[in-house]
């Protein structure tokens, strides 16, 4: 099974008030190609720094980081940027929309980033408002819409620039319950019928259960890994 994310020994230590922190511990994990995985734990775990370090958006204080099977610790920060601009998608808990843009503005911002055509831009945004199921909401904008059509919203953005991976940081935090478990059974779809492989840093138990690998941090420590029954086959 291959892995398009691949850690190995990876700590963060930031220096406060004299003392040493060790947000994440060496930590030596995979995230595999196609699949669904969570990383879960409490607040203060090193979800959220550990994701920071994966993407590129903070370096290690030790160990080595492989995206695609590149040394992610060798990129400098142009070739770091290039990557989450072209194999990263990211949905954040707050939605992350700008609120005086629609739908179709706030999904178009990462491919006029990129330099798409006009005819090519306004496809892939149209293709990827469709398949999260807000063809019908094209022109709102963030309060016209429910928190669930925002994070719908979200996703999409992320998934126009037909990313690698999509990493999701607490997707459903500011979700009722039924809202989150449509939100769930979105993400899931999406990795079960285009293959994307999703990233999802979370303490819902819902997203653990349907999630096909859990990865549990605690303290900055990886304590467990655990892959789904339906998998268990695969990895033995």
């Amino acid at each position: 099974m291959n892995s398009i994310i691949r850690t190995e020994n990876v700590s963060k230590v930031y220096h406060l008030g004299g003392e040493d922190v060790h947000a994440v511990n060496n930590v030596s994990l995979d995230v595999p190609e196609g699949r669904m995985t969570a990383i879960v734990g409490r607040s203060g775990s090193g979800k959220t720094t550990f994701l920071n370090l994966i993407s590129g958006l903070d370096e290690p204080t030790n160990g080595n980081i492989w995206f695609d099977g590149d040394s992610l610790t060798s990129f400098s920060e142009k070739e770091k940027r290039i990557l989450r601009l072209n194999k990263i998608g990211f949905v954040f808990q707050a939605f992350g929309l700008l609120p005086l843009l629609t739908a179709t503005e706030n999904v178009g911002i990462p491919l006029r980033m990129r330099y798409l055509n006009h005819e090519e831009r306004e496809h892939k945004v149209h293709e990827a408002l469709e398949w999260v199921g807000l063809a019908n909401r094209v022109n709102h904008r963030p309060h016209e819409l429910s928190g669930g059509e925002q994070q719908r919203v979200a996703i999409a953005r992320a998934l126009a620039s037909s990313p690698r991976i999509l990493m999701a940081d607490e997707p459903t935090g500011q979700l009722d319950t039924h809202t989150g478990l449509k939100i769930i059974e979105l993400l899931r779809k999406l990795v079960n019928e285009t293959s994307i492989t999703a990233l999802i840093i979370t303490h819902d138990p819902k997203v653990m259960q349907e999630a096909d690998l859990v990865h549990e941090l605690r303290d900055g420590h990886l304590i467990e890994t655990r892959w789904h029954a339906r998998f268990a086959s695969e990895v033995m």
